[in-house]
């Protein structure tokens, strides 16, 4: 009974999935006391030696500085201060090999020591409890701390939760499972008490409702000194088993909690905080002490060290120096390696400084840790799987990093890997998976890297972009305003010498004024008042002011001028129109030139013609409503039509201006010195083409409705022809209206709205007219049976004939057929040549923008250019789908179906003759001959149908044009 008691008081220990139990090999130094580490003749400290901004220096060369001494201050949030480890003078600044795998470069801050080990002025905090949690936070980072388990995370950031994360559990990592590795045994077996002070900080700072120490039972003696540290305290022991990777931080959460820290989330989002045993005993020396983080202990092992053991080596020590100072025979190293065998690696040279994360330096022989046998082919034996501890498909995420193919790898979670190494341990094809998944990882982030530049430089851009926009548009709103202004003006000069509103509100005001006097007058009269004969005088004085102003403005309605005549006042406005058009096409042709040449007047003078062009409009408008209220002319039988002269006007006038802008393309493609002046020509005929349709729109809906002419020997004319010859006029007019405010848009000018809104008018129009056509094709009465099929072919009977025969083709012209092949030819050679500029625009542009160098004002010139070809394809694009869709219109409208519908026929009609094929060959050696007779019966109808099948098609495909 009292062993069940005490059995059920015992901690509960969790478990993890997967997990090895390699040699621990933790005999090799775990027998001797921390000694004393060199003191060397240079100390190399990096500025990157922690996960976050690397710290910003604070000295310069040739600068001596004292130990303890801050040589470097936190950049940014997640950062961390560096010191001197002893005294000396700065000697360089520059970079120097790193803790790293490849054996990179970075800055480095380099101390020649002096030998004193003068320490700066320096106090610590006797009663911690006095100060507030955020000064101890300060005082933690400026002293330095960073993680000393591995990772190296800024220490002030783990204790610095907000308010509203509530630390249920603190738990103090003191596992260390990895082999080789003895630097927290020896630190718990020595300075129990100081980590356990350490603790009771961390405590203060977190208030957590439990704390947990978590020790691997290969521990005894460690376990033995925390637990008389911890005597009467409110802190926890959980001994876990030997498994590696049991100091893994999330592993060991929930070893000692049984809480799971999903992926994508830290212990924080579950209410843990993990520290280390090493941050506890660096936490309780920086506040108690007042010592910054400069010095940390460290495991020197392995087969080719003769006094193995830990040191307390001094902060950018050279690897170099502690092997010397160990006794290590060069002769017998075969690899050096930095941290564990498992989560290590390999120093290229052992120049390389110690940093605040190096808890082991392993200098092993050749027969100990040999080298890796060649990598083989993997076998999918699942050994991986079966021991990770993040419970991961390492064979897929191998797969995946081989080949490069990231967004898989982070599908099946590549970030939640803690490179532990037990996959590579058990691969039994002797795969480093390890080397892959930091490959792998280091893509991502690098990709990250380059995502976050480029959304940068658009955002730079969008700024620029939006700083320009309203600039223009305070532009714009000056000059609307210099228009108005104007206008006022003009109206004011232009406006009669009678102002008949001023003398309304003139009489208005003194008939208030009279009858204000006659109600005062009426009150003094009536109190008796001294003035009141007064009151009544001034009252019939101001009956007079308000009767002439009464007078005057009788007088001023009768002398009105009579109006103009609505002819009269047409042909001034034609004459306004065609002067301020002039003068607008002369306005652009000097702003061009000057663009041309960069004269400081391009501006002003585009200015000037955008108002001369909003004046223009203006008449324009003024000349329709004129126009449209103006009486209609009766015509007479010698009156020339104005519509069809018109017509041949339009044409004339748009047929000048495609040739005027293929000549200027030719120039601007040639570079010649007049492309300016030929695109202004060819814009002044696009301005002249306007008008003159407009004038033909006006024209045709103030044209009267002709009389038709009995013609009994003609044919009467064809409805659906004539509506979709309809049809055909506006949606060419459509595509041109398009085209010319997709121009507008690119160049930037000022009527594009305009050019866009009627656009939009010709499309609802095109619409309605296609609608007109669709319930005509409805309404029509069947058409005649198509011509009976050649004999020479195999008769087929009606019912099984296909729907295309039962409706016959319309005859179309074949000029008109080439005329579109020509022209979809011409758009998709158009098309593929402006996709083609764009690509290479766009990844010139993305390779500038992987180069620092490229200044922003480059990269927006670049982005202006992919954009505008990107909107060249559009347009080409664009124009090729559309003469598609008007050549499947058209085959719809001369055949009654759609190019899908004949398509699907003639693959129908050939796969049913390849299975009655298939059938006749299986049946030819067992069948009898009254059935073969019959199925090669079927199958000549079925060859018939095919053949009329793809005649129709290829008939509908060559008539339209779209044979390619």
């Amino acid at each position: 009974m009292i062993r069940t008691f005490f059995r059920s008081r015992t901690p509960k220990v969790f478990d993890f999935h997967g997990g090895i139990h390699p040699p621990e090999m933790k005999h090799l130094s775990n027998g001797t006391e921390i000694a004393p580490g060199p003191l060397p003749a240079q100390l190399i400290l990096p500025l990157n030696m922690h996960i976050g901004a690397p710290a910003k220096p604070l000295v310069e060369p040739g600068d001596r500085v004292l130990k303890g001494q801050m040589i470097a201050e936190p950049a940014g949030a997640v950062s961390a201060a560096i010191h001197a480890p002893t005294s000396g003078t700065v000697s360089a600044i520059g970079p120097r090999p790193i803790q790293h795998p490849s054996g990179m470069d970075a800055i480095c801050i380099v101390i020649d020591t002096d030998g004193r080990d003068e320490w700066i002025a320096h106090s610590g905090i006797s009663d911690y409890t006095e100060r507030s949690p955020g000064e101890l936070v300060d005082t933690i980072r400026y002293a330095g701390i960073a993680g000393m388990g591995g990772a190296g995370f800024p220490t002030s950031i783990k204790v610095n939760l907000g308010d509203h994360q509530r630390v249920e559990e603190l738990v103090i990592n003191a596992v260390e499972c990895e082999p080789y590795i003895t630097a927290d045994d020896r630190l718990m077996r020595e300075r129990a008490d100081e980590i356990i002070t350490g603790i009771h900080i961390l405590q203060y700072l977190l208030n957590p409702r439990r704390t947990l120490i978590g020790i691997e039972d290969n521990k005894p003696e460690a376990i033995k000194a925390i637990k008389r540290a911890c005597k009467g305290c409110d802190i926890e022991i959980r001994v876990v088993p030997t498994k590696y990777p049991s100091g893994g931080e999330k592993q060991l959460i929930q070893l000692v909690t049984g809480k799971e820290v999903k992926s994508g989330q830290l212990p924080a989002h579950v209410g843990v905080v993990c520290q280390n045993v090493g941050t506890a005993y660096a936490i309780k020396r920086a506040v108690i002490n007042g010592e910054p983080l400069i010095q940390r202990v460290t495991t020197l092992t392995g087969d080719g060290v003769s006094q193995p053991g830990n040191y307390e080596v001094l902060i950018g020590t050279p690897v170099s120096d502690l092997l010397h100072h160990g006794g290590v025979d060069a002769g017998k190293i075969g690899r050096l390696v930095m941290g564990g065998p498992m989560m290590g690696f390999t120093l290229h040279s052992p120049t390389v400084p110690m940093v605040k994360t190096t808890n082991c330096i392993i200098a092993a022989s050749p027969e100990e840790l040999p080298e890796p046998p060649p990598e083989q082919p993997c076998i999918r034996c699942g050994s991986c799987a079966e021991v990770c501890p993040a419970n991961l498909l390492p064979q897929q995420l191998y797969w995946h990093a081989k080949n490069d193919d990231l967004e898989k790898a982070q599908h099946h979670n590549l970030m939640d890997c803690i490179e532990c190494g037990a996959c590579a341990y058990v691969c039994p094809s002797h795969i480093p998976l390890v080397q892959y998944y930091r490959y792998a990882k280091g893509a991502v982030r690098q990709q990250a890297a380059d995502q976050l530049k480029a959304d940068k430089a658009r955002q730079r851009f969008e700024a620029r972009q939006a700083r320009i926009d309203a600039e223009k548009a305070e532009k714009e709103a000056r000059r609307q305003a210099r228009l108005e202004a104007n206008r006022k003006k003009k109206e004011a000069s232009a406006a009669p010498t009678v102002d008949t509103a001023a003398l309304k509100q003139a009489s208005l005001e003194a008939s208030k004024a009279y009858k204000a006097a006659v109600k005062a007058a009426k009150a003094a009269d009536a109190e008796g008042a001294a003035n009141a004969a007064e009151l009544k005088a001034e009252a019939d004085r101001l009956k007079e002011i308000a009767d002439k102003a009464k007078a005057a403005v009788r007088d001023a309605g009768s002398a009105a001028p009579a109006a103009v005549p609505a002819e009269d006042v047409v042909a001034k406005l034609k004459k306004q129109v065609g002067d301020a058009s002039s003068a607008y096409k002369a306005a652009v042709k000097a702003a061009k030139e000057a663009e041309a040449n960069g004269d400081d007047s391009a501006a002003a003078l585009r200015a000037q013609a955008d108002e001369l062009k909003a004046s223009a409009d203006k008449l324009k408008a003024e000349l329709r409503d004129a126009k449209a209220g103006a009486p209609a002319a009766a015509p007479t039988a010698a009156q020339a039509d104005p519509v069809s002269d018109l017509k041949k006007q339009v044409g004339e006038a748009s047929s000048a201006y495609k040739a005027a802008v293929k000549t200027a393309k030719e120039a601007e493609e040639n570079g010649a010195d007049n492309a300016a002046e030929l695109r202004s020509k060819a814009d002044e005929l696009k301005a002249a083409a306007d008008q003159l349709k407009a004038e033909l729109r006006d024209a045709k809906a103030n044209a009267p409705a002709a009389v038709p002419v009995q013609a009994p020997t003609a044919p009467p004319a064809d409805p659906l022809t004539e509506l979709k010859k309809k049809v055909g006029e506006v949606s060419a007019a459509y595509k041109a209206a398009v085209k010319a405010a997709k121009e507008a848009e690119e160049n930037g000018a000022g009527n594009a709205a305009e050019l866009r809104a009627e656009a939009d008018t010709l499309k609802a129009d095109a619409d309605h007219w296609k609608a007109e056509l669709r319930d005509a094709k409805a309404a029509a009465p069947a058409v005649a049976k198509a011509p009976p099929v050649p004999t020479d072919q195999p008769k087929m009977p009606e019912a099984s004939a296909p729907q295309a025969l039962t409706q016959p083709l319309t005859a179309v012209d074949p000029e008109a057929a080439a005329k579109r092949q020509k022209r979809l030819k011409g758009l998709k050679t158009a098309y593929n040549m402006a996709h083609k500029q764009y690509k290479e625009a766009h990844a010139a542009l993305e390779r500038a923008e992987r180069k620092e160098e490229v200044s922003a004002d480059e990269l927006i010139e670049m982005q202006r250019k992919v954009d505008k070809l990107k909107n060249k394809a559009d347009v080409a694009r664009d124009a090729l789908d559309a003469l598609i869709e008007e050549a499947k219109a058209d085959i719809r409208a001369h055949t009654g179906k759609d190019l899908k519908t004949l398509k699907l026929e003639a693959a129908r009609a050939e796969s049913a003759l390849a299975d009655k094929k298939l059938e006749l060959d299986k049946l030819a050696s067992s069948s009898g001959e009254d059935a073969l007779e019959a199925l090669n019966s079927e199958l000549k109808a079925l060859e018939a149908e095919a053949q009329i099948a793809r005649k129709a098609l290829k008939q509908a495909l060559e008539e339209q044009g779209l044979v390619e």
